[in-house]
């Protein structure tokens, strides 16, 4: 799960035409009529979604992967708070991430909220509606959903690189985080889907194999150019996460811990 960089936006001409579509939305005389112009407004292809578009996919490491998977190609906006419970976020540019038709489609409007005792609040709607259905406003408490744009997901998962390649609670979380962090696993479906832990799987030996190439690089004494585009390579590679657990786990696996000895300055990219 890609933590999105904070300094990418679209440009102030479509962040002022998001603005007034949202008021569209919000000008409605109840949550019922908010929820159902979010629905109908949105969708429609124009200038100012396609430099959205164009802004997330910068977002996502330049290479249209998936925000959350890291591993499919991404070319859906994914609202972070679903439109459909939350349409006063429906345009606005930090609800927004790059997302993948296979995590985009089964997450749809699953939702849940944490309450004052860390009990898990679902609040999504049904896919179809019966006739007496009554449109409730969600309670303002914190979502149980990682959100990318503005947390750090390493700080609640943490990914196994020694054995199962499964995403699991990061240690020492508050009983708060570890609800947000098992969640977001389960949503999301991060570990039942098995050609993403094989990927991971792969990821790992890409990365390990690339700092062993820069390493070498180094002793030949290749040129501090071509050395730069080793590092630029190594950092657009799929599961982005992976490298940064290696990073995080350099002192607990013997061969990354004598690699990143022999060459520091990789702590840092």
């Amino acid at each position: 799960m890609i933590q999105t960089p904070k300094n990418i936006s679209p440009s102030s001409t479509s962040l002022s035409f998001l603005s007034k579509w949202q008021k569209i939305i919000d000008k409605e005389s109840t949550y019922e009529l908010q929820v159902l112009k979010a629905k109908n407004t949105w969708g429609k292809s124009n200038k100012t979604m396609d430099d959205v578009k164009s802004k997330l996919r910068q977002m996502s490491n330049n290479t249209s992967r998936c925000n959350y998977c890291e591993d499919s190609y991404s070319d859906e906006i994914e609202h972070i708070y679903p439109k459909d419970l939350y349409p006063e976020k429906t345009y606005v540019w930090d609800n927004y991430i790059y997302a993948c038709g296979p995590c985009n489609g089964p997450k749809s409007n699953k939702f849940s909220l944490i309450n004052s005792n860390n009990e898990l609040i679902d609040i999504t709607p049904p896919r179809i509606k019966p006739e007496n259905y009554v449109y409730t406003r969600p309670p303002k408490l914190p979502a149980a959903l990682i959100n990318p744009r503005d947390e750090d997901p390493l700080h609640y998962l943490m990914l196994d690189i020694i054995t199962t390649f499964y995403f699991v609670p990061t240690p020492n979380l508050t009983p708060f985080e570890e609800k947000k962090a098992k969640f977001t696993i389960e949503v999301l479906r991060l570990n039942e889907r098995e050609y993403l832990v094989e990927a991971r799987k792969q990821a790992y030996g890409n990365f390990i194999s690339r700092i062993k190439e820069y390493k070498q690089a180094k002793i030949d004494s290749r040129s501090q150019n071509e050395l730069d585009q080793m590092k630029s390579n190594l950092l657009r590679l799929n599961h982005i996460t992976v490298w940064e657990e290696i990073k995080r786990s350099r002192n607990h696996i013997p061969e990354i811990t004598n690699l990143f000895n022999s060459i520091p300055e990789v702590i840092n990219w």
